[in-house]
């Protein structure tokens, strides 16, 4: 079993919809196929830089499409529930134990609350979901009302993750347009994320330096 079959699964796809409804009706930003395709992709892009095998570059971006299937069940501990739910999909596809335990390891960890980069696939998908931040996330279409979750994602216009050619250094480079969410805005919310990302960082080799708007921040 491959990435592709995983993402052409109709069951999973069923889960992933209806967990991201679930977000929806709880105000959340989209948590729905873009974010979990592009979680997906960032961590095969930093596992395949890094020289991993081809497998383990498959498995990361197979935990990254997975990664959020738990808010099917509770936004509340939901990286546990979603590895749970990922343990009894991936064993009835016929993934062998090892593979199992990495992916289900590396969803278990991924959130900033109770996760740790206990190996280098969680540490792949931790970079991979906290630096998904983009205007394209936020639903809500009333400027006026956005909580500060939706300014701060609304106020990020392009947001790049890039090992350089060293790979010494990940960098998490972002734009902000300030009329929207300020800099510290920003660090009020997602401050523990970047702390966990330099964890992450550090778990793989790597140095983490955030940029916003030409500026090192961490």
């Amino acid at each position: 079993m491959n990435y592709e079959q995983i993402r052409e699964n109709k069951v999973i796809r069923t889960y992933i919809a209806q967990a991201d409804a679930s977000l929806i009706a709880l105000g959340f930003t989209e948590h729905s196929f873009g974010h979990v395709t592009l979680v997906a992709e960032k961590a095969g892009y930093i596992l395949q830089t890094l020289g991993y095998s081809e497998r383990m570059v498959e498995l990361g971006k197979i935990a990254g499409y997975l990664h959020d299937i738990g808010n099917l069940v509770n936004r509340v501990d939901h990286s546990q529930s979603g590895a749970v739910m990922a343990f009894r999909l991936l064993d009835e596809m016929g993934f062998p134990p090892e593979e199992i335990a990495l992916i289900v390891t590396a969803i278990g960890n991924h959130d900033e609350g109770t996760g740790q980069p206990v190996n280098e696939l969680a540490a792949a998908l931790i970079l991979a979901d906290k630096s998904d931040v983009r205007r394209s996330r936020v639903r809500n279409q009333d400027i006026a009302s956005f909580d500060m979750h939706d300014r701060v994602n609304y106020s990020v216009t392009k947001a790049e993750l890039k090992i350089n050619e060293a790979h010494t250094l990940i960098k998490l480079k972002l734009t902000v347009d300030t009329h929207f969410g300020s800099v510290m805005d920003y660090f009020e919310i997602f401050m523990q994320r970047m702390l966990l990302c330099r964890k992450a960082a550090e778990k793989l080799g790597l140095q983490f330096k955030l940029m916003i708007n030409e500026q090192q921040l961490i």
